[in-house]
């Protein structure tokens, strides 16, 4: 089989606990580089928290926002901001509870309550950096969100829209967070988009993820694989299972391809 894409999740699947980068997914990644497979990063995070990451690994193409931005080699190639009326419905909501939420923009973090305690850990959890208080102008920006903090019977507040679901940040020390994801725009969406515009096949795809918000990608590749730390649910999504984070689980995967050695 000749691969033509690899799509990497970043928060644990190249990311280790400590935020570090094992040494043999910087090799793997760059092994597969050199067979002329494109390498996309495809995460949750917004892009302007992700560049100097994809730097480290020599990677220029991104898909952020849980699938709502995409660039490929600098062209953008998926754009889709949130409604203004689930922004409403989620700001309203949140306030009305005292729950707390971050939204993001292509530039900034917007977070309802940005000194309280459960923000400041999430935020020095994911070493956020372009961090703001939410502001009314921001609401035709937002390209997707993350609710704070909340117990699981406060859930069913947000869980109205039959076209969205809440997907449980899987990182470590992290309780109580949930993404905000459409079901028609997310990392597997726009990795059909952009196949479709590379003119690559489903076959020569291959993906890495540890979360549910990887579940539509893995989906959308020929060679899907939950990492050994995923989300237990995850792994019914996933063709392949392969090591943890911290066990060269990206290596390990690609080798079982024969893609690396």
């Amino acid at each position: 089989m000749t691969y033509q894409t690899l799509f990497l999740d970043i928060d644990g699947t190249i990311l280790r606990p400590d935020h570090t980068i094992m040494d043999s997914t910087k090799d793997a990644v760059k092994q597969v580089k050199e067979q002329g497979v494109e390498v996309f990063v495809a995460t949750g995070r917004p892009l302007h928290e992700v560049y100097d990451l994809a730097k480290e690994l020599n990677i220029n193409s991104y898909i952020g926002y849980n699938g709502a931005f995409a660039i490929y080699q600098k062209e953008t190639v998926v754009d889709e901001p949130m409604k203004t009326s689930t922004i409403d419905y989620f700001l309203e909501t949140t306030a009305k509870h005292n729950h707390e939420i971050v939204v993001y923009t292509s530039g900034r973090n917007y977070y309802s309550a940005p000194d309280s305690d459960a923000t400041k850990a999430f935020i020095n959890s994911f070493h956020l950096k372009e961090n703001a208080q939410i502001k009314p102008d921001i609401k035709n920006e937002i390209l997707s969100m993350t609710l704070i903090d909340i117990d699981d019977e406060d859930l069913a507040l947000y869980s109205v829209d039959k076209n969205l679901y809440l997907s449980p940040v899987n990182v470590g020390g992290i309780r109580n967070c949930y993404d905000v994801i459409r079901k028609n725009v997310n990392k597997g969406e726009a990795i059909k988009t952009i196949l479709q515009k590379l003119n690559y096949s489903k076959e020569g795809a291959i993906a890495f993820g540890d979360g549910m918000n990887d579940k539509e990608m893995l989906q959308e590749v020929g060679e899907g694989f939950a990492m050994g730390n995923a989300h237990p649910d995850l792994f019914a999504y996933a063709k392949n299972r392969t090591t943890t984070v911290s066990d060269s689980g990206i290596f390990n995967g690609l080798k079982k391809l024969g893609l690396v050695e």
